[in-house]
């Protein structure tokens, strides 16, 4: 489905921030190109179209984080502070981490 050999630069699909102005474009880009069936990557075909690349943060694990589930640390607030956007976690963790946060 995709013509070239490799994906463009994306953001991962768990969450991004952008102003409002990129996403009006990124909707007019949209429009110029074939829907493609993995979101993260056709919002990366969409920068693409616009010149503009994705800036990773650290406070985004949109891939999970690594955790100890007998840890005391989890239950701590500092140890989710400065994160922004956590992918993997169930419902009730999300709640208690929001909770303690």
């Amino acid at each position: 489905l995709y013509d070239k050999n490799i994906y463009p630069p994306y953001a991962g699909g768990g969450g991004f921030i952008m102003d409002g102005a990129l996403a009006k474009r990124l909707h007019k880009a949209s429009e110029t190109l074939e829907l493609y069936p993995i979101d993260d990557v056709f919002l990366g075909m969409c920068l693409e179209v616009l010149k503009v690349s994705p800036v990773g943060h650290e406070g985004f694990k949109t891939f999970g984080i690594v955790k100890n589930k007998n840890s005391k640390m989890n239950k701590e607030p500092c140890f989710y502070r400065a994160m922004l956007v956590v992918h993997k976690l169930l419902p009730p963790e999300l709640l208690q981490m929001w909770d303690l946060v």
